[in-house]
């Protein structure tokens, strides 16, 4: 039990020493940026590849869905995509864009469950 512990110190000592180091050389705004940047393309690039299993795996019911259903769902995962795309912009813009951009949020939220309830009557 006592290893476990000094483990996770010695771990938690090296990731306040690697920030430290970070912060106070030359660059390391610069690189910090760069792993920031880079952490997030590996999380967007997981996101897609959750959505492509997820419509791989559930293609079929997709496919049994009316049309309309069918693009009132594709239509909220878009406006869900364009509200996280825009949130800095619309949040920065003041009270109207932040309204706005809940509201967007809160209409595909909308959509998806109406179109699982209607999924889930027949």
């Amino acid at each position: 039990m006592g290893s476990e512990r000094t483990k996770h110190l010695r771990n938690i000592a090296i990731i306040l020493a690697l920030a430290v180091a970070v912060w106070k050389l030359p660059g390391g705004g610069t690189t910090a940026a760069t792993i920031s940047n880079l952490f997030g393309i590996l999380f967007i690039a997981g996101l897609f590849f959750f959505g492509y299993r997820t419509y791989m795996e559930h293609r079929e019911t997709l496919h049994g869905l009316e049309d309309r259903q069918r693009g009132l769902l594709y239509g909220a995962f878009a406006l869900i995509a364009f509200a996280l795309v825009a949130t800095s912009r619309m949040w920065d813009a003041g009270g109207l864009g932040g309204l706005l951009w809940i509201a967007m949020l809160g209409a595909a939220g909308w959509a998806i469950y109406s179109v699982w309830r209607a999924y889930k009557t027949y």
